[in-house]
């Protein structure tokens, strides 16, 4: 039994979908593909507790740097507000 048969937020339907979860600990961030009730209407996402558990395992891992157990997939980068701000002036 689910523990809503409708979404808590808007009243929408609820459907199980696949979806990609994006996590950050400390300097990290791990993204995983997970099972979750997604409304239609508004696009809340419910998670099991399972799966929330699961959440917070990885983020502890990310910050303490534990993640010789996760696959890289490249780099992060973080771009500042001073070259977005002069990137707009060209346009």
């Amino acid at each position: 039994m689910k523990p809503f048969d409708k979404c808590p937020i808007c009243g929408g339907e609820l459907v199980k979908k696949e979806v990609e979860k994006l996590l950050r600990g400390g300097r990290h961030t791990a993204m995983l593909q997970v099972q979750a009730e997604v409304c239609l209407h508004c696009g809340e996402r419910l998670y099991s507790q399972d799966t929330v558990r699961y959440f917070e395992e990885i983020r502890k891992k990310l910050n303490r740097q534990e993640t010789s157990e996760f696959q890289p997939l490249g780099q992060s980068f973080k771009v500042e507000g001073k070259w977005l701000n002069k990137s707009l002036e060209r346009t």
